[in-house]
């Protein structure tokens, strides 16, 4: 009979291919590690795993493929066992950006809380892409996230669309309102990294400016956009979420309605089984988007022609 602990050992050792990291990724002794691989070949009769160099044989990397996918199942099981069992203490896990989460999240989260003090809220803070990874693997029960495709085995729901919005001084370079001469300046756009789902949508979208040169300052979040742009070191280009607890910005907005408008919203699993806190939270968060969306939006009246 195979062990689970065996498997899980057998796991971790393939995939970090070191028996001391591997002890301390799963919180145990090194020779532990080994007791375990040990158990594992006696029990399946067969050397798994050659340690100089460090390879699996080929019933190694046979029995790694269906470990991996008994492990991942399990893990899937059990949570749709708690949602089942409708759990009112643990932790519910959640995968979302830092924009994301600071616009979004905080005020239905306080308010989760408490309806359900004893369940703890869990937050990895991610980009979409790697939101989306958490969620498939188990690892977070919801994630939040930027244009999320239609993929099994994820379920997106949009919870609202999001159109983007320029911000800063040098709106008119970017209107191309200023005829290009010899000395006409080049606008900065103040853009997040290139490991963020939003830069990679704004980067396909940016030839719909008609700009002929520009220079790119990249920053690593969405507040830092802002805030630079403030400061009247070039536009940023945000999603319009993001200015919902920006009401007193003095530079200049400008909704790019040339842009192609993207959604958020949240992934599940396919077939995954929500308990009613999961539900409440998304109702709460969808709750928190209605009354943004109520809000006057006096700076977003300028519209890109």
């Amino acid at each position: 009979m195979l062990d689970i602990n065996w498997l899980k050992t057998f796991v971790t050792l393939a995939e970090l291919q070191h028996f001391g990291k591997s002890a301390i990724a799963l919180h145990m002794t090194q020779p532990n590690v080994s007791l375990h691989l040990k158990q594992l070949e006696k029990v399946t009769h067969t050397k798994l795993i050659e340690r100089s160099p460090f390879r699996l044989t080929q019933a190694g990397q046979r029995l790694l493929k269906s470990s991996q996918k008994t492990l991942q199942e399990l893990k899937v099981c059990q949570a749709d066992i708690n949602a089942l069992n409708d759990l009112h203490q643990g932790t519910l896990t959640i995968a979302a950006s830092d924009i994301i989460s600071r616009a979004l999240l905080i005020e239905p989260f306080q308010l989760f809380k408490q309806e359900y003090p004893n369940i703890d809220l869990a937050l990895f803070n991610t980009t979409s892409s790697q939101a989306s990874s958490l969620v498939k693997s188990a690892d977070a029960e919801l994630g939040f996230v930027i244009a999320q495709k239609q993929s099994l085995p994820l379920h997106f729901s949009e919870l609202k669309a999001v159109h983007w919005c320029a911000v800063g001084q040098q709106l008119e370079l970017v209107q191309g309102k200023v005829a290009q001469k010899e000395n006409t300046e080049c606008p900065t756009l103040i853009l997040l990294g290139h490991d963020t789902r939003t830069r990679d949508l704004i980067d396909m979208a940016l030839p719909s400016l008609n700009i002929p040169s520009y220079r790119i300052m990249e920053v690593g979040s969405v507040d830092a956009q802002l805030d630079w742009a403030e400061a009247g070191f070039g536009t940023a280009i945000v999603p319009d979420f993001s200015l919902d607890s920006r009401t007193h910005l003095k530079t200049q907005v400008l909704t790019l309605v040339d842009f192609p408008c993207t959604s958020l919203g949240y992934v599940v699993r396919k077939n995954q089984i929500l308990s009613k806190a999961v539900k409440r939270l998304l109702r709460l968060v969808s709750d928190k988007i209605s009354a943004n969306n109520k809000k006057p939006k006096n700076a977003l009246n300028n519209y890109y022609k």
